[in-house]
């Protein structure tokens, strides 16, 4: 290999580098966060705010906290709420999506251990821009106080 092609090839390694780095700064999250579980309870959902700069789609999501995490959306059809896993989120430049209770979230399934308020929980998310290439980025989410059971109307 003469010289010209090793400063090319590190010019490349240099780029895709520098590329990867862009990528990272330009998809934000926000307000990061999920439910306390209980003894014995098995999945919990994570939610959070996240904007990107270009058009991006959010395709994946680990956590150590759980055997396993996976993109759900929520819906109700007919009084029946539907829960299903999606293979991405789509993020339109310059627009938050909001996972949300109700809506598009975090599934962890199979959580190791009860979560309790005030802990953080990491979440890895993995956005892919147009081209194709996909960013890693850590996120923790706090952990809020399970909502007080509802009561019942006299």
């Amino acid at each position: 290999m003469n010289n010209l092609q090793k400063v090319a090839n590190v010019a490349v390694i240099a780029l895709l580098f520098a590329s990867s780095a862009l990528g990272a700064e330009s998809v934000t999250t926000a307000n990061a966060w999920t439910r306390a579980t209980v003894p014995g309870q098995s999945v919990a959902g994570a939610y959070f705010d996240i904007t990107s700069v270009a058009p991006a789609a959010l395709v994946a999501v680990e956590s150590p906290a759980a055997k396993k995490a996976e993109l759900h959306t929520m819906s109700m059809d007919g009084g029946v709420m539907k829960m299903r896993a999606v293979q991405k989120i789509e993020l339109p430049a310059q627009q938050t999506v909001s996972l949300k209770p109700g809506g598009y979230h975090v599934m962890l399934i199979d959580i190791k251990r009860e979560l309790k308020a005030g802990e953080r929980v990491p979440l890895k998310i993995v956005v892919q821009d147009g081209r194709g290439v996909k960013t890693s980025l850590n996120v923790e989410a706090e952990v809020r106080a399970a909502a007080p059971p509802a009561q019942h109307m006299k």
